[in-house]
């Protein structure tokens, strides 16, 4: 029997998959370019590299990432300089202006994290003050948490001015005591959280999941009112706790109609608190870049992230 030989890229293709058991990228692939904007937290960051590993080396495309407020990332929509924001906390004042009115953006699916924003303090001003977990007390505490940047007011320590935060005006509408004072970053808070566990120096944070600091030091949140529905509507007026978070991806219009697979990936891609907590943890405690992190990640969970794979 007369055997055909294959020549030319048809050929390679055919060995390629052969060889690795992969589907060979298209040269369409390799030759688009996917933008994903970095907001200023690890988790973020983490959930960012897998996306963006995957995209390279499972599907061939280039990607190119740079940092921004996430305010501004939205307005990267409309100018066609960012194709995905891949972890969005609410932000329904951005969805209407973007989504709904100008119609620029889309939701490309929830991510599978459950956020959570609150107060905190360290589990052992718990344990010395077990009613301090209760807001109606913050004020019989306020002396304790005295900063030169808060004066004769307690201190809430909040992170970048630019995260998600209710923070000044709770303080005014439940009559609290205390001052917002932000540090700047998440990892100004990570290292207050730290100091203040170690030297048992007293400290209320602004503070959120997921976030890979829970699996090394003990913060107890901080009963707030509970959140109802509406009660955060009037930013001005807001005197309850943040809502669940239900975290979304948001991606361009024009990438959600001509992104082809890397579309579909982003939008299939779901994973747990676990699993980002995993990568940022990586990226912090074992000194690892966020891309080797994610490659970590990846080459041990590939039950995961398997199925995110278009066909």
């Amino acid at each position: 029997m007369r055997t055909k030989i294959l020549a030319g890229p048809l050929a390679l293709a055919l060995l390629l998959t052969a060889c690795t058991g992969e589907e060979p990228s298209t040269q369409a692939d390799a030759n688009q370019t996917v933008k994903i904007d970095i907001h200023g937290w690890v988790g973020y960051e983490a959930q960012a590299a897998v996306l963006s590993h995957l995209l390279k080396t499972q599907l061939g495309y280039k990607v190119e990432t740079r940092e921004m407020a996430e305010a501004d990332s939205w307005k990267g929509f409309e100018t066609g300089e960012v194709d995905v924001i891949v972890e969005n906390w609410g932000h329904n004042d951005l969805k209407e202006e973007y989504i709904e009115k100008k119609k620029v953006a889309l939701s490309a699916g929830l991510t599978g994290n459950k956020g959570v924003i609150g107060w905190y303090v360290p589990e052992w001003m718990a344990k010395e003050h077990p009613n301090i977990t209760d807001w109606r007390n913050l004020n019989d505490y306020a002396h304790l948490f005295k900063t030169p940047k808060s004066g004769e007011l307690g201190q809430v320590l909040d992170g970048d001015p630019s995260f998600v935060t209710n923070d000044e005006a709770l303080v005014k509408n439940l009559r609290l005591n205390y001052k917002v004072v932000y540090s700047g970053s998440e990892d100004a808070l990570i290292k207050a959280a730290q100091s203040a566990t170690k030297n048992k120096t007293p400290l209320l944070l602004y503070f959120y999941e997921p976030q890979w600091l829970f699996t090394k030091v003990k913060l107890v949140k901080i009963n707030l009112p509970a959140h109802a529905i509406g009660c955060d509507a009037r930013p001005a007026r807001v005197a309850c706790d943040y809502p669940p978070y239900l975290l979304d991806k948001i991606v361009s219009k024009r990438f959600a109609e001509n992104g082809g697979r890397a579309y579909e990936l982003v939008r299939n891609f779901q994973w747990t608190n676990d699993d980002q907590n995993k990568v940022a943890s990586d990226m912090i405690n074992e000194d690892l870049s966020a891309a080797e992190a994610a490659k970590r990640w990846v080459e041990e969970n590939e039950i995961v992230w398997k199925d995110w794979i278009p066909r």
